[in-house]
């Protein structure tokens, strides 16, 4: 656990220190870093995600590389939907909601064809990755 968040720690200092750019296995990936509140503590905790566009929506996927559970940060967000999203030059409120059905087949069939890995984490587990859209929360 340690190891993933020493990892995780440095994908954001790079993303915040090179506009959004990252090198390694996010390399030229979408990345958003997601704030969730922790579902047990209530604290914040950041974690770079990478996204698919979907018109004013950004899609999510809670692969995990394809580890038999899901990533903690689904279950932050199941429990408290408000989330916050950190793109290059922006940070906003948003809502999670977790896709289902034809919807959801839709946009992860659309990853996979984009980002062939996600055919691969598919592969490695028997639960069905999640699939959330990030709805930007209008400011007042």
């Amino acid at each position: 656990m340690a190891a993933v968040h020493d990892f995780n720690r440095s994908v954001i200092d790079e993303f915040r220190t090179h506009d959004g750019k990252v090198g390694g296995p996010f390399e030229g990936a979408p990345l958003l870093l997601l704030t969730t509140t922790g579902a047990k503590t209530g604290r914040r905790h950041t974690t770079p995600v990478v996204y698919l566009p979907d018109g004013d929506r950004m899609v999510v996927f809670g692969s995990k590389a394809g580890a038999p559970s899901h990533p903690a940060w689904y279950h932050n967000l199941v429990a408290n939907p408000t989330v916050s999203v950190e793109l290059p030059g922006e940070r906003f409120d948003a809502r999670a909601v977790v896709l289902e059905g034809d919807e959801r087949d839709r946009l992860f069939d659309r990853q996979k064809s984009l980002m062939p890995g996600f055919a691969d984490y598919e592969r490695k587990t028997t639960r069905l990755i999640p699939v959330i859209a990030l709805e930007r929360i209008p400011s007042e």
